[in-house]
This record gives C-alpha cells, structure tokens and sequence, in this order.
C-alpha cells in the first residue's frame, strides 16, 4: 500500500460513526489499560477483548471485521510472527499494533514484513502509545510544535538515510534493495519520517531537510 493509501484508510476509518477494535493478550490488566486508552483516543470504538487467537473469527461475526487489531505476540496458542500472520490472513484490511514484551530489531522487522503498522515495546509510555492509537484509528490532532516534529538530532539513523535516498529521487523499490529490506518495511519507515516531520509527501520531506541541514 502507498503512504497515500494509508492516509485513505486512516481518513476512512475516523470518519465512520462505529468503529470496531480487538484487543488481543493473555493478561487482564493490560487489555484493560488499553481499552482505556483506545476509549480516549476514540470515543466511538467498541472493543472487543480477546485472551487468544481462537474467539477472532467468532468476534468477527458479531462485530464485523476490526478497523484494528492491537495484539501481543506472545499467544499461548501461537507465538511471534505466525500469530500475526493468522491475524493478517483473518483481517487483511485492517490495521495492526503490535505491542509486546519479546522486542527485539530482528523481532520488529519480522513483524512489520508480515504486516503490522506500528510495533511497541511494552515499556513504551502511555503518551506514545496513544499517539499510536490515535493515528492508526485517524483521531490523532494536528502537532503542536512543529518546529519540535523537524528537530534532526530527533531523527533515528534509518530515517536520516531516509532523507539521503528521497533527496536522491530514489523509488520505494531503490530504497528496498539499497538498504536490504522489502519494499512494505520501506513504506511503514516512510510513513513514520513524514509523521515525525509533519509532512505529506517525498518532496516536501526532501526540502524540508535541505532547508533544516539534515542531510
């Protein structure tokens, strides 16, 4: 899908009155304090918790197909990426977070090959989790400070190469083979740069970092 593709999806899902959310992990108190934030994020939702794979398809039926699925990859039917998959296959269109505990970069990669959006860590704070939330179900507000978005030391490694290769004019598919990783893990780095900058498109990422010295 194109960045331009997930903004339609993201667009579409937050401007629909009913908005249907799994919550997939072993552990109560977690599923709780997410439906809490997903609550917060998006006051239309109805959320669904799921203690493992086997009630999806059930949950499906009853509440149609989720605009997200936020899940943990350590299931005790299935564990790691495989879970994800079985979700993927169930739920094509739908969004997925990945929050989990078992998080390592080749873990991340894995995952975001296989489909999820955003992948998170469980240590991460309770204000990026929202921030994650409110973007995947299109409720996320406007930046506030968008000289703080455009700060270069606040750039990872991976979106300064980023900048270097949309300043080049190099494709989706250039940057996929330069920098050895499928062309999906291209479009999810690409999409999380243009948030980070608070941006809409390539040209406008490549000025800004001319202008803002970070290449």
């Amino acid at each position: 899908m194109t960045l331009n593709g997930y903004a339609q999806v993201f667009s579409s899902i937050g401007a629909i009155d009913f908005m249907s959310v799994f919550v997939i992990d072993e552990h109560p108190l977690t599923r709780e304090g997410l439906v809490a934030l997903i609550h917060r994020s998006a006051q239309v939702a109805v959320i669904t918790e799921l203690g493992g794979l086997a009630g999806l398809e059930a949950a499906a039926l009853q509440h149609g197909d989720p605009a997200l699925v936020c899940m943990d990859l350590q299931l005790a039917a299935q564990t790691g990426v495989s879970a994800l998959c079985y979700v993927k296959k169930l739920f094509p269109d739908s969004a997925v977070l990945v929050l989990t505990a078992a998080s390592t970069l080749d873990q991340e990669n894995a995952a975001l090959e296989a489909g999820a959006d955003i992948f998170l860590h469980k240590t991460t704070s309770t204000h990026d989790i929202t921030k994650a939330l409110q973007t995947l179900l299109g409720t996320e507000k406007p930046a506030a400070k968008r000289e703080e978005a455009m700060a270069p030391e606040k750039l990872s490694k991976r979106q300064k190469q980023l900048l270097v290769l949309l300043d080049k004019g190099k494709s989706n598919r250039d940057i996929a083979e330069l920098l050895e990783i499928s062309e999906h893990t291209v479009k999810v780095h690409l999409w999380r740069l243009f948030r980070r900058l608070d941006v809409k498109s390539r040209s406008q990422a490549s000025h800004l970092a001319r202008i803002k010295g970070m290449l």
